[in-house]
């Protein structure tokens, strides 16, 4: 009898991109799927289109980690896939491909879990090189280079003994149980790729959106949510998404550093510095993927030179202190004055009611 999985998709507002996902589903080969839409207060008729579909649903508060935490207990298979609702699966026996590699994975004797390379769905053009970038990193098996557009695929029991998905912010909770994992377990990239709407980057700008994801990544990772609380539209429902402007968030981080002091705010950017140090294999990699036409598919010697000389000529704590003025540099003083000039001195407050202040 072919496996059972469990696949969990949360929802808020989907009923344009869910119906092409549970299409795919329909058309996996090789694998008997539990499909469950857990949603989060849907408007439209996303919970029209899974009941058109026969998939179970249920409904919760809004928050990804509430939904998909309250599907697995819905959940009657071992192994359990989180898709997002924009996800795209290609050809019909992906699934079942990576059910095979993950259990193949798990002989070893570890936890493990997998995810898929990403390719995106577009409707604009540009930002080829970025895109590229992008798509390349997903491939990756490094710290903070997973996230739920990649799927997760998982034992429950693991899920489980992670605690689930965290349910104190409404996103990044595939970052926090991603790095979970990474720590006591152990990712493996999946065979085949998974498609993603571009959707986000398109409708708010990608240089803006990654600019913010950046900021969002390092604060969040460091423990300073501070900033989440204050800044309720750093991540909007897709509906509601427009042209990023950058300008109330800066404000915003100019409030906070007035309430940290000096000693406080010398605190925040050493522990940024300290998170983003070990991350510089991204500026590496991104050379590797520029010249991949001249390089070949597979070969990073950039990446290899970081790993075997930069990272450990550079692994102490001055490196940490140094990474963190020169953040403080280019987040308090050279992008704030940048989108000063471009954006409009009365652009949107961050709860996009109007002008901000500060």
């Amino acid at each position: 009898m072919a496996p059972l999985l469990t696949v969990i998709i949360p929802t808020r507002n989907e009923a344009e991109h869910l119906p092409a996902l549970l299409a795919d589903l329909r058309r996996q080969q090789g694998v008997t799927l539990e499909i469950i839409v857990a949603d989060g207060g849907s408007r439209d008729a996303t919970l029209a289109v899974a009941a058109s579909f026969g998939v179970h649903s249920l409904s919760t508060r809004p928050g990804r980690g509430t939904q998909m935490n309250a599907a697995t207990e819905k959940a009657t298979s071992d192994t359990l896939l989180f898709l997002h609702a924009d996800s795209r699966l290609h050809p019909p026996d992906l699934l079942h491909r990576a059910l095979q590699a993950l259990n193949a994975a798990r002989q070893e004797g570890t936890e493990i879990a997998g995810h898929f390379p990403l390719r995106f769905i577009r409707t604009t053009a540009g930002n080829n090189l970025a895109y590229r970038y992008l798509e390349a990193k997903s491939a990756l098996n490094r710290v903070n280079t997973t996230n739920g557009d990649q799927g997760f695929l998982l034992r429950r029991e693991f899920f489980h003994q992670l605690g689930g998905f965290a349910e104190d912010l409404p996103f990044l909770e595939d970052q926090g149980l991603a790095e979970k994992i990474r720590a006591q377990g152990r990712w493996i990239t999946l065979p085949g790729e998974l498609q993603t709407s571009a959707r986000r980057f398109e409708s708010e700008g990608f240089h803006r959106r990654y600019i913010l994801m950046s900021l969002m990544m390092g604060l969040y990772s460091i423990g300073e949510k501070g900033f989440f609380l204050r800044a309720p539209g750093v991540y909007k429902l897709q509906e509601a998404t427009g042209k990023l402007c950058l300008s109330p968030f800066f404000r915003l981080g100019r409030t906070l550093i007035s309430e940290w002091g000096v000693a406080g705010t010398t605190r925040i950017f050493y522990r940024l510095g300290r998170y983003i140090r070990p991350n510089s294999w991204q500026l590496f990699f991104f050379l590797d993927v520029c010249f991949r036409p001249l390089l070949g598919r597979g070969r990073t010697p950039f990446l290899t030179f970081h790993d075997q000389i930069f990272a450990p000529l550079t692994n102490f704590r001055f490196f940490d202190g140094l990474t963190g003025l020169l953040c403080f540099i280019w987040f308090v003083g050279i992008l704030p004055a940048f989108f000063w000039l471009i954006e409009p001195f009365n652009s949107p407050s961050l709860d996009g009611r109007g002008p901000g202040g500060g």
